[in-house]
């Protein structure tokens, strides 16, 4: 059974993580299908733009502990986003913690509903935003991301807007507020649109370019780490870890 859905209206090629029995957490073969998706669609003709968006009330839990994906393949995937020659929107219905807010920061319009929360978990499992900093870090404002990098704290679509993580918080229902979005892609020319996006994203490009190979050897480096295993081991068991105060 794929963990990928697709389908399509007017041009518009959706993309729906269905891995329900982990919240679409990140596994190895989510990441993998994803990918393959997007790059399909990116040589597609026919496609204008993609919606990137989730069954179920979350978006995406982050990196699956149990199986997670290889940090380069993930990388790989959110470069694949930002490099797509067609627009990518993140349609946010629901929940997204950790490595979740990293696919979402690689997308180029994001869109959440009311009842969406986001937080980066991280530094409680003894991990860091390692990775999906290369996204989020030249997209979101430096204050905010040094508050919720450090702090874990949950926060909701308005605040996330309001620091540049999303496009726009809707006021009720997500797709209502994407309606002007896609008609605007619908009436863009490709060639304009891959153009306009090869300009938006340079800086986020060159994140990439810069430090990708640096954090992917932080993550594995954090992962592989004492303090990451008691913090995982807390996380499945429900219990603080040690060093809770």
């Amino acid at each position: 059974m794929k963990l990928v859905r697709t389908g399509r209206e007017r041009g518009i090629a959706t993309v729906r993580m269905d891995s329900q029995t982990n919240r679409n957490a990140l596994s190895a073969r989510l990441v993998a299908e994803l990918r393959e998706t997007l790059a399909r669609y990116g040589e597609d003709d026919t496609v204008r733009a993609v919606v990137l968006t989730h069954t179920g009330n979350t978006f995406c839990a982050g990196a699956d502990l149990g199986a997670p994906p290889d940090p380069e393949a993930f990388v790989a995937l959110m470069r694949e986003i930002v490099t797509l020659p067609k627009p990518v929107v993140a349609r946010i219905d629901g929940h997204v913690r950790a490595g979740g807010l990293g696919l979402l920061a690689a997308c180029d319009i994001s869109a959440a509903g009311p009842a969406s929360t986001f937080a980066l978990t991280e530094s409680r499992l003894g991990l860091a935003p390692a990775v999906i900093s290369l996204p989020l870090l030249p997209r979101t404002d430096p204050r905010a991301a040094a508050r919720y990098y450090l702090t874990g704290e949950r926060f909701d679509a308005t605040e996330a807007a309001r620091i540049s993580l999303i496009t726009l918080a809707a006021a009720d229902e997500v797709d209502k507020a994407l309606v002007p979005v896609l008609d605007g892609l619908r009436r863009a020319s490709p060639q304009g649109l891959a153009a306009s996006k090869e300009l938006v994203t340079a800086t986020v490009r060159e994140s990439f370019d810069q430090y990708a190979e640096d954090l992917i050897a932080r993550s594995a480096a954090l992962f592989a780490s004492a303090e990451a295993r008691e913090g995982m081991t807390a996380f499945h068991e429900r219990r603080d870890p040690a060093w809770v105060l």
